[in-house]
């Protein structure tokens, strides 16, 4: 069941170690630092289970630390099909992971299935995933995600969507 009283997002990327547990660090960073972190449920999964279990990748880590944000307690997990009744907002990373998502929430869904960049920004852009690629991707995608976490957090706060 979705949390009535607040607005519950759940942030997906393939394997939940890179570009999802960093936007879940993000958001919340940025919530608790407007103050109004009590106002949210945020999570994030993979649409993989390989990582199970795992920190976030070193990567991950080392980007958000630079900025402030400490991630190093999220563990991965694979998402699940009662995760679409207990979120109102599902955001997946790229276009394959939306694939995966529109599969498992079928017509049941009680939430919103979108791609994180279309539904934060408007631009219908995959969050590039930066497993195979150095620290300049990693960087990259912390920008793309702080930017996109910065309007989802004005966005939820105007309306009652993800709730």
């Amino acid at each position: 069941m979705a949390h009535p009283e607040k607005s519950s997002v759940l942030f997906v990327c393939t394997g939940n170690i890179c570009r999802s547990p960093l936007a879940e660090g993000i958001f919340r960073h940025l919530a608790e630092t407007a103050g109004v972190a009590d106002d949210f449920v945020i999570a994030s999964a993979g649409t993989g289970g390989w990582h199970e279990g795992e920190a976030p990748d070193p990567r991950s880590r080392a980007i958000a630390a630079k900025h402030g944000i400490d991630i190093s307690a999220q563990r991965a997990r694979k998402i699940v099909a009662s995760d679409f009744q207990r979120f109102g907002l599902v955001l997946g990373m790229d276009g394959d992971n939306m694939a995966v998502l529109r599969r498992m929430a079928g017509t049941n869904a009680a939430a919103t299935v979108a791609l994180f960049s279309d539904y934060t920004l408007s631009i219908r852009k995959d969050v590039p995933d930066p497993y195979y690629g150095g620290a300049d991707g990693f960087d990259n995608v912390y920008h793309m995600l702080f930017t996109g976490c910065q309007s989802l957090l004005s966005k939820l706060q105007a309306s009652s969507i993800g709730s």
